[in-house]
């Protein structure tokens, strides 16, 4: 299927990566890292992650949730009081300026972490905010100037809410905003924390934000596909792709920001489906995870999966009632992963593309997850 996929100018290639009861089924790196140089793609290719970097964020969130240093329903205001007094966005004018209307209810960072809380994306959202934001200078995916999670914060608080906090789910940047959060708690920069909480205690060494001379020649370019049926480097306007090796490299996005292994990510995941253990250390409270994967939606969506912290969680029907399933997440240059903590089974597959429609992502899952549950 995926070697079908590089023939048929669907992907340039990518890592597939199978788990299965702790052990590695399947992994094989196909097609190319260049597809105009036919330069192979290395198992030990390195891809920004994005959005799967929200998993890891509130990972971290929940670490200090269990030592008693937050709580789910803590006002946003407690730690970061102007983001905490946004109002909910009525009208954009010509000029670019808005009316705003008081918010009729308290942010909080259970909201953050389950996409309810009225922030909204500027680049992947509402076209209304693209306009806020650029004008107020707020970053909601990555960068390679000079910014700190602090000062977007700052930002943001200058614009406005899309809605009402736990109104409705509505994609957010409310993962970025808990890293400003995990700052204030801990006193320790976001990508301190994560590495020492997270990320070194699971062995995850290839995941960084802004990668080290020796891993940069790892990193796989982003590619677009063209109408001449070939490949061309992703450009864009409002950020630049190379911002894991170059820049300023202050901002720490918890909502985009990782790059990362599927090995590196395998580990992550499968420390869930050990109930929080990883190589006999205990990362997260088994009934922390409980908590993650339940649905935090405040009111219910006509959906196949419910939101629970960071991760997407299939509903499974068990006797008669939804419990949780398989959880899962993506990424915005074309990365995914599932994880099923019934049959043991971890797929991800990594690629890095922009604007290219193809189905691979879902041919994958698809063929990995039937199969694990037996059908």
């Amino acid at each position: 299927m995926l070697d079908h996929a590089v023939a048929n100018h669907q992907v340039p290639g990518g890592i597939a990566l199978i788990m299965k009861d702790g052990e590695v089924a399947h992994f094989r790196a196909f097609g190319y890292a260049n597809p105009l140089e036919l330069e192979g793609m290395p198992e030990d290719a390195i891809f920004r992650i994005c959005s799967q970097t929200k998993s890891l964020t509130s990972t971290a969130a929940m670490i200090l949730w269990e030592r008693g240093l937050i709580g789910l329903d803590d006002p946003v205001s407690n730690y970061i009081p102007d983001i905490g007094s946004m109002g909910v966005i009525e009208e954009v004018f010509e000029d670019s300026t808005c009316s705003i209307r008081p918010s009729q209810s308290i942010m909080t960072l259970r909201h953050l972490m389950t996409h309810q809380s009225g922030i909204s994306y500027g680049e992947i959202g509402d076209p209304r905010f693209k306009l806020l934001y650029e004008k107020a200078g707020v970053v909601d995916l990555f960068t390679t100037d000079s910014l700190t999670a602090e000062e977007n914060c700052i930002r943001i608080a200058s614009t406005a809410l899309i809605h009402d906090p736990g109104a409705r789910w509505n994609y957010s940047l409310g993962l970025d905003v808990m890293v400003r959060v995990i700052e204030v708690v801990s006193g320790r920069p976001f990508d301190e924390f994560l590495k020492t909480e997270v990320l070194e205690p699971i062995g995850m060494q290839d995941t960084y934000f802004y990668l080290p001379d020796s891993l940069r020649n790892r990193l796989v370019p982003v590619w677009e596909p063209d109408s001449s049926a070939t490949w061309v480097l992703h450009t864009h306007p409002q950020y630049q792709t190379d911002y894991p090796v170059d820049g300023a490299q202050t901002y720490f996005s918890g909502g985009a920001g990782l790059c990362s292994t599927p090995l590196d990510y395998a580990k992550f995941l499968q420390m869930y489906l050990n109930g929080g253990m990883h190589d006999g250390q205990r990362i997260l409270r088994e009934s922390t995870i409980d908590t993650i994967m339940a649905n935090h939606e405040v009111h219910a969506r006509e959906s196949t999966w419910h939101q629970g912290l960071a991760f997407g969680v299939q509903k499974e029907e068990v006797d008669g009632s939804l419990e949780p399933g398989a959880f899962f997440w993506g990424g915005y240059f074309n990365t995914t992963y599932t994880a099923d903590p019934d049959s043991k089974t971890i797929g991800i597959l990594m690629k890095q593309t922009y604007g290219a429609n193809e189905p691979t992502t879902q041919q994958f899952n698809d063929f990995v997850f039937s199969r694990s549950n037996g059908e």
